[in-house]
């Protein structure tokens, strides 16, 4: 065998075997199997319009509380995905009332998702948009991506005679849910850039997995319907391939610009990184708007003369930052003095324990005061006693005390009453009591005196 020959035969049986090891034929499920399958999944009620309910219900609560395991599960129960299924391969096969029911139920599941979604955001006491919902509010070309490439697995495992987990696993990368949920989220807080932006988003999901579906149809060349001419399929394929160009081209844009955004705020990030560093000043806030081109900073220390910002501001440039402004706030360091600082802190201690201390002293003085006081008025008493026996030989016990005078009818209270409460052997004449109540008034130095005897 020549060296032709055999160059040949070697390629064709490596083609072959690539042939063989990527082939979607030899694993495929038979022609009726496939359609029975998909236009099952097309149908919507009783036990599918349920799960559907509780998925959005779950695919909500898990947006609201920023829980990506909870919109996970609510992606694995949800059935979005048999309509879609149903609209590509229809258009794969070129079965108009097949398109036109999976149309219909899609359009019921899109309805009753957003009305679930917003009845509950409207309910729930939680109304911050956290970061899984804002996630889902500027599609791309990179949604596009993820869209046709699952839609491309999902129709494949559709096809398969022995099914897989791939169906679950396009479920949770495309994503069908929480763009609606989102959707229903801007309906009840009137915030219609977060609607529009999350409905777009499910839009893309929905044509982009169709249009994975059609292709692999067609690729698979199942049984198909005929039309009464060519022009009639040639019309269907022009309606598919602007319905994707015009579902694609605002995505293409979103990215571009988001790319845009995300080199702009790179370069800023090295500008000030390797510009704003000064000896004798420190950034101590930076904030990169990539939409209107602005960088702004805040430096503190010892100000930064305005030509030497303007030398900065014109290394812009180099950066690839052309056109872009930079503000920068500037404020004398008010550097903190830790010694004196602490040298104060102790010395409010100080003051304050002092204030405290003088108190506590005036507390302990008055008290001493107190007891010194009464020990005299102990002292004195006891004399008085001794002199008030000498007068009245009858007079057995006497008590002396202070006390608060109170009488019905009256809201003054007497204070400062001194009581002496006698107990005599034999009876005290009126005129004697007379004279021992004088005499207390001398002794004490008081008139609030009260005479008692027994």
């Amino acid at each position: 065998m020549s060296d032709a020959n055999l160059t040949t035969s070697l390629f064709k049986r490596y083609m072959t075997a690539t042939r063989h090891r990527f082939s979607l034929i030899e694993d495929k499920a038979d022609d009726e199997q496939i359609d029975t399958s998909i236009r099952a999944g097309v149908e919507l009620r009783g036990t599918n319009l349920w799960v559907l309910i509780f998925a959005i219900f779950v695919a909500s609560i898990g947006l609201n509380v920023n829980s990506t395991a909870v919109i996970i599960g609510a992606m694995l129960i949800s059935p979005l995905m048999g309509p879609i299924m149903g609209v590509g391969y229809g258009a794969g096969i070129y079965d108009t009332q097949l398109i036109r029911k999976s149309f219909r139920n899609l359009g019921i599941a899109t309805l009753i998702s957003l009305l679930v979604s917003t009845l509950y955001f409207l309910l729930t006491p939680l109304s911050d948009a956290q970061s899984e919902l804002l996630a889902r509010t500027t599609p791309t070309i990179w949604d596009v991506l993820i869209a046709l490439f699952g839609g491309l697995a999902g129709i494949i495992g559709a096809t398969r005679a022995e099914k897989t987990n791939i169906i679950p696993g396009v479920a949770i990368a495309t994503a069908l849910m929480p763009p609606l949920c989102t959707a229903g989220y801007g309906l009840a807080n009137g915030n219609w850039n977060f609607f529009f932006g999350a409905f777009y988003l499910y839009s893309i999901n929905c044509v982009f997995i169709a249009f994975a579906a059609v292709l692999i149809i067609w690729v698979l060349n199942p049984t198909r319907k005929s039309f009464v001419n060519q022009n009639t399929e040639i019309r269907v394929r022009r309606a598919l391939s602007a319905i994707v160009l015009l579902t694609m081209l605002p995505s293409v844009y979103l990215a571009v610009k988001l790319v845009k955004q995300e080199v702009f705020s790179s370069k800023a990030r090295e500008f000030i990184s390797k510009e704003l560093t000064f000896k004798d000043a420190h950034l101590t806030e930076r904030n990169i708007d990539a939409t209107k081109k602005q960088i702004e900073v805040t430096l503190i220390g010892d100000l930064i003369s305005k030509k030497e910002l303007n030398g900065v501001e014109a290394r812009m440039e180099s950066y690839g930052l052309s056109g872009a402004s930079l503000i920068v706030h500037q404020s004398k360091d008010n550097t903190v003095d830790i010694t004196a600082l602490k040298s104060n802190i102790v010395s409010e201690l100080y003051k304050d324990n002092l204030y405290s201390l003088e108190e506590k002293n005036k507390t302990i003085q008055n008290l001493q005061s107190e007891l010194q006081k009464t020990s005299a008025n102990r002292a004195e008493w006891k004399n008085m006693a001794a002199e008030l026996h000498a007068q009245y030989p009858q007079i057995r016990e006497v008590l002396f005390s202070d006390a608060v005078q109170w009488k019905a009818g009256s809201s003054d209270l007497k204070d400062n009453l001194i009581v002496l409460n006698a107990t005599a052997s034999s009876k005290i004449s009126n005129s004697e009591r007379y004279r021992i109540t004088e005499w207390l008034k001398v002794r004490t130095k008081s008139e609030n005196v009260k005479l008692i005897i027994d």
